[in-house]
């Protein structure tokens, strides 16, 4: 059984960070490109970010490049999403979503391509 465990989420101050990090069980974490989207209330689910199975590739949505950082870590099954300078466009549930992929080097960047999803975790931008 595929689960994958979001965590870090919170309530922030504009300008502040966070770190969200996303464990996987029940699948070879190696294998799958990851991904994170983020759903804001009475808004369409927006991709956020992306990594290759690899690391080696990463892509952002314009709204946050620059301000988040996404990483992995195979030996731990493992993603992390530093956000930085956060603002209340940012406040949303975060998704961590996990996508098959072939190559080492693939990095998703649409819902449909992801075959797992987390529960989510809620930030709040906030003073």
């Amino acid at each position: 059984q595929v689960q994958l465990v979001e965590s870090g989420g919170g309530l922030v101050q504009p300008g502040g960070s966070l770190r969200l990090s996303c464990t996987a069980s029940g699948l070879t974490f190696s294998r799958y490109a990851m991904g994170w989207f983020r759903q804001a209330p009475g808004e369409e689910r927006e991709f956020v970010t992306s990594i290759s199975r690899d690391g080696s590739v990463i892509d952002y949505a314009d709204s946050v490049k620059g301000r988040f950082t996404f990483s992995r870590d195979n030996a731990k099954s493992t993603v992390y999403l530093q956000m930085n300078s956060l603002q209340r466009e940012d406040t949303a549930v975060y998704y961590c979503a996990a996508g098959t992929a072939t190559y080492q080097f693939t990095a998703f960047y649409a819902a449909r391509d992801y075959d797992h999803w987390g529960q989510g975790t809620q930030v709040t931008v906030s003073s």
